[in-house]
């Protein structure tokens, strides 16, 4: 068991009042709170070594250079990539994905190839892809069981020859249902697809190694998982990055340039134009130190308690409904779920009221799952680290008084 109440001395804004009441903070899945950890990281190297990265001699380059390059390996590390040249440095989850998709998708599908999705994949993992419609490229959707778990026949019948990509989340944000991504990968390869995961809610709770998983795109966010926002992940095999071209083009990504061509940069630079965001590579370095002290199997034995505490105590709430497994073996700490007359809305808006209580509230970048689902919007709260069994207590009394009040 985590020592969490060490761990909250470690989260300033946990400390704050909302409403009169000490925060609650159950909206880790939309973004976690930072530890003094990361946000001192940052704050030292904007005061001792602000430089801009590559090619500046002097000494404060080279080390902001360094800080750069070692946060591109701790990554590998920690997702057990083969080479550190994998990593690519984008904003989030979602660029991750484009370029993905203008970089290899548009240049190697055709009309009638074909991407398989799955309803419950969020907007990210969905949009970009329906992007390609345009060239003829047509998208197949995996449906959901009634538990909230994947129709794995569905792979069987809808991945084909003609399937190019298989994209799918590792754990739904709206479900906390956790997916069989190597199996999924499997028949993929086995068709002769690609297969990309979409691991921003995984990285943070879930030891990941993409090589095991063989995936050949890995996407991820910083913000969720203890780094700063601004700060994400595409991990690809090299043999695919060396044969993509760049998504963006300028300063940084190049090697020579002439009045009538260029030649691009090595991995990962080829991808990396202009300035990044080398504040946020530090943080999310530092994040990924305090996340391996606490220990990932320690994490997500955490939520796992949460979770099924919440399972049971919530029970004791008339007029409830949870949606995804029951199966906390199945899940992650993402409960999601509706409240006979009110509003998701309504109901997100109480608890902050009442309790100081934050919890997210609508469709969740999810809408092909909520109306899969037959709904319009869903409550949902979401645990990490910092959470207990007592704060779950007052959100539970606060759900009663809620039907109390109507």
């Amino acid at each position: 068991m985590l020592n969490v109440e060490q761990i909250r001395k470690d989260f300033p804004i946990l400390n704050r009042l909302v409403n009169g009441k000490k925060l609650i903070y159950f909206d880790n899945a939309a973004t976690t709170q930072k530890p003094r950890q990361v946000i001192n990281a940052i704050k030292e190297f904007y005061e001792k070594y602000n430089a801009n990265i590559h090619r500046s001699i002097h000494t404060l380059g080279e080390e902001s250079t360094k800080l750069y390059e070692k946060a591109h390996k701790k990554v590998a590390d920690f997702i057990k990539a083969k080479n550190w040249r994998e990593i690519i440095f984008v904003r989030n989850s979602t660029e991750a994905i484009n370029l993905v998709m203008y970089s290899w998708a548009i240049n190697n599908l055709k009309t009638g190839d074909e991407i398989v999705l799955t309803i419950m994949e969020h907007h990210s993992n969905i949009v970009p892809w329906q992007y390609l419609q345009r060239k003829g490229v047509k998208l197949k959707f995996v449906d959901i069981n009634e538990n909230g778990t994947l129709k794995m026949r569905d792979f069987e019948k809808l991945v084909t020859d003609k399937t190019k990509l298989v994209a799918v989340t590792h754990v739904s944000n709206v479900l906390g249902t956790i997916n069989p991504v190597k199996e999924i990968g499997k028949i993929a390869h086995d068709r002769g697809a690609l297969l990309l995961v979409d691991g921003a809610q995984s990285i943070p709770r879930m030891k990941i190694d993409v090589r095991d998983i063989d995936a050949d795109f890995y996407v991820f966010s910083g913000h969720k998982m203890l780094g700063p926002t601004g700060i994400g992940v595409l991990y690809a095999k090299a043999e695919i990055l060396e044969s993509m071209e760049p998504f963006l083009m300028g300063g940084g990504m190049i090697k020579s340039v002439y009045t009538d061509n260029f030649t691009w940069n090595e991995l990962p630079w080829k991808f990396e134009a202009g300035t990044p965001n080398i504040a946020g590579a530090v943080g999310l370095s530092a994040a990924i130190d305090y996340i391996n002290g606490v220990g990932v199997d320690n994490i997500f034995r955490h939520e796992r308690r949460l979770t099924e505490y919440t399972l049971e105590a919530i029970r004791e709430v008339e007029n409830v409904k949870i949606f995804g497994p029951l199966d906390t073996k199945n899940r992650t700490g993402v409960i999601s779920f509706n409240y006979k007359g009110l509003h998701p809305h309504d109901v997100s808006m109480f608890l902050d009221q009442l309790a100081g209580i934050a919890i997210r509230s609508g469709h969740h970048c999810a809408q092909l799952l909520m109306r899969r689902l037959g709904l319009v919007a869903t409550s949902r709260a979401s645990y990490y680290i910092y959470n207990t069994i007592e704060e779950i207590d007052i959100f539970i009394k606060t759900l009663k008084k809620l039907r109390e009040m109507i």
